[in-house]
């Protein structure tokens, strides 16, 4: 017989568990638990970032909100003050009443005849050389005198008689006639008081700025440049384009104007001494006659030299060949010491805009000098041919 199994282990107590409140069913408190979980599984690397992060964010915000109370406190403050100094009750303005257009209703105010319309035109200029200013303006004051004292006359003869409705004309009785105009008009000062009129005013600050600008960079190129085209300011070298001093010859009307009569003196020594145009060099027609041209031209006007003059009635000598063209379109580079002229380089054309934009500078030295050759060849038969290429 086999042997009896042994029994069963006697369990003494059963495992329950209860779960009090709520079970796992994603409420609030378990996302909590679970929440503070993670955060405890972090490094403490992970953690001390993550606060340094929010507290960056907090103190940001918190200089925001002190940036905007502080602009929001001065708008309501300008308010406030807008407020107080608004009157309590404005003045009310009458409502527009339409005007009437029949005048015997207004007996003390005289018919007015309708505005007469005048056509524009150009301005008539009159253009007079330097030398006769003087005499042109004494005659032109003269004539003017005599113009005024006989509209004042006219004007008297036609107080003195009036003609009525009737047709019949009527005298003024003696002793009635309206004051003369010389008692009436204000004194006016003589034109040979004391020269406070010729007095230049002292510059005020802003002018003081320009011209302490322009002595700046007038040093400069005068310490690294002088006598040469352009001032490399930042290698505090110079460049050539043409070796004529385009710089300086550019800067001798400003000189005149801003009053910087030492600065012009030596640079009228360098045009007198060292400019000469008899080189073998290239030159384009349109930057030459807008720089060295017309700032001849300006620096005589301005200063009455005539060496100013001289040296652009050579210089326009030299820029003549490039108008001997078969279409009277001028070539845009010239050769001022052999008179050679050919087209650009780039191209076998002329540009139209620079040929049409340079009639200010010859026609003004064909007036100065007297010479036609300036201003026929370059006004008249350009304007003429480009004028057919525009309409063509």
């Amino acid at each position: 017989m086999y042997p009896t199994p042994p029994p069963a282990p006697h369990r003494d107590f059963i495992s329950v568990t209860l779960s009090l409140g709520q079970s796992y069913d994603g409420s609030k408190s378990w996302r909590r638990r679970s929440c503070w979980r993670k955060w405890k599984q972090l490094s403490r690397l992970q953690r001390n970032a993550i606060l340094f992060l929010l507290t960056l964010l907090m103190l940001c915000g918190l200089v925001s909100y002190i940036s905007v109370a502080d602009q929001w406190r001065a708008v309501n403050g300008r308010s406030a003050e807008e407020r107080k100094m608004r009157p309590a009750d404005p003045p009310v303005l009458p409502a527009p009443q339409k005007a009437d257009a029949n005048p015997e209703n207004f007996p003390g105010v005289l018919p007015q005849k309708p505005k007469r319309h005048f056509r524009r035109r150009p301005p008539n200029l009159q253009i007079r050389a330097p030398g006769r200013d003087s005499e042109d303006r004494r005659q032109d004051d003269t004539q003017r005198r005599d113009e005024a004292a006989g509209d004042a006359r006219r004007e008297e003869d036609a107080q003195r008689t009036a003609v009525s409705w009737r047709g019949a004309v009527i005298e003024p009785q003696p002793g009635t006639e309206p004051p003369s105009r010389k008692a009436e008009a204000p004194h006016k000062p003589s034109s040979q008081a004391p020269g406070i009129q010729n007095q230049a005013a002292s510059p005020n600050e802003r002018q003081r700025a320009v011209i302490d600008a322009f002595r700046h960079a007038w040093a400069g190129y005068r310490k690294f440049a002088w006598g040469h085209d352009e001032l490399k300011p930042v290698s505090r070298s110079f460049s050539e384009w043409f070796g004529l001093g385009l710089t300086l010859i550019d800067a001798l009307d400003t000189m005149w104007i801003l009053g910087l009569r030492k600065e012009f003196e030596e640079a009228r020594k360098w045009v007198s001494k060292k400019l000469r145009f008899q080189k073998d060099v290239d030159v384009n027609l349109f930057e030459s006659t807008i720089r060295i041209l017309g700032g001849l031209l300006s620096a005589y006007h301005l200063s009455g030299d005539d060496l100013f003059l001289k040296k652009a009635e050579d210089f326009g000598n030299r820029l003549m060949p490039a108008f001997q063209t078969p279409s009277k379109i001028p070539y845009s580079d010239v050769n001022i010491g052999t008179g050679a002229a050919h087209p650009p380089r780039w191209t076998s054309d002329s540009t139209v805009a620079e040929v049409t934009s340079i009639q200010l500078e010859f026609r003004e030295l064909s007036r100065l000098t007297g010479s036609r050759k300036f201003q026929v060849r370059r006004g008249r038969a350009v304007g003429r041919e480009c004028g057919r290429l525009a309409t063509g």
